[in-house]
């Protein structure tokens, strides 16, 4: 797929790089956008995508890993009050929206065939999207993170996710993502018609195991053997 940048999107996020990898739009079986962590970028969850397409022995699927403004999606903490993390969050979830209009729209695959990836700061960003503008995705994956707001939020989300399958997995003592948020997420989540699997990783920490690899091996082939009617 030919390289792009997140264009005239408004924020500080506008005009940032997007590594991307695969087959040419048109040709494309599915796609997986990668969202990033605090003090990453793109090109370290671009790992994470490499390792999910060898195991899934598959080339034809899309990787698309956008990069945030100074490596970071939002400035504060994602349970701040959302206003400290502005104009930054409000240009990050319009960077995502924009890469699932190009999947949507110049390869032409379905929403049902578009997945989101994220870890960490971009597992919270993953999550809100979703929340926030729910329909038929081909699956979200979550590792440590979950949806933005501070505490005593009400996550009265619209819509209809329509049996999105939806994993989040995390650490039960995990510094930066309380356990109960993640377990909040995964009631919204449900709530909102997503196929929800939350698992519970004791005395994990910060990073993503390969129990989790396995289920986003298999939520991922399932999905799209699902929507092909293989």
């Amino acid at each position: 797929m030919k390289p792009f940048d997140l264009g005239n999107i408004p924020g500080p996020h506008a005009r940032q790089p997007v590594l991307t990898e695969g087959p040419e739009p048109g040709n494309a079986a599915g796609a997986i956008i990668l969202l990033h962590g605090r003090g990453a970028g793109a090109q370290d969850i671009f790992g994470l995508g490499r390792i999910l397409t060898e195991r899934l022995k598959r080339k034809d699927l899309i990787l698309a890993a956008p990069h945030a403004f100074g490596a970071s999606w939002y400035p504060n903490r994602f349970m701040e009050p959302i206003e400290t993390n502005q104009p930054w969050l409000d240009s990050a979830r319009a960077a995502v929206h924009l890469l699932i209009e190009v999947l949507t729209g110049e390869a032409a695959l379905p929403a049902s065939r578009v997945f989101l990836v994220g870890f960490s700061q971009g597992a919270c960003l993953a999550t809100d999207v979703v929340a926030g503008h729910p329909r038929r995705y081909g699956g979200v994956l979550a590792f440590s993170g979950g949806l933005i707001g501070p505490a005593g939020t009400t996550f009265d989300y619209p819509g209809d996710l329509d049996g999105t399958p939806v994993f989040l997995g995390c650490s039960d003592v995990d510094p930066h993502i309380p356990h109960e948020r993640v377990h909040e997420t995964a009631q919204v989540l449900t709530a909102l018609n997503g196929n929800v699997e939350q698992r519970t990783y004791p005395g994990m920490g910060h990073t993503i195991n390969e129990d989790e690899l396995g289920a986003a091996v298999e939520l991922i082939a399932t999905a799209l053997s699902s929507s092909s009617g293989e």
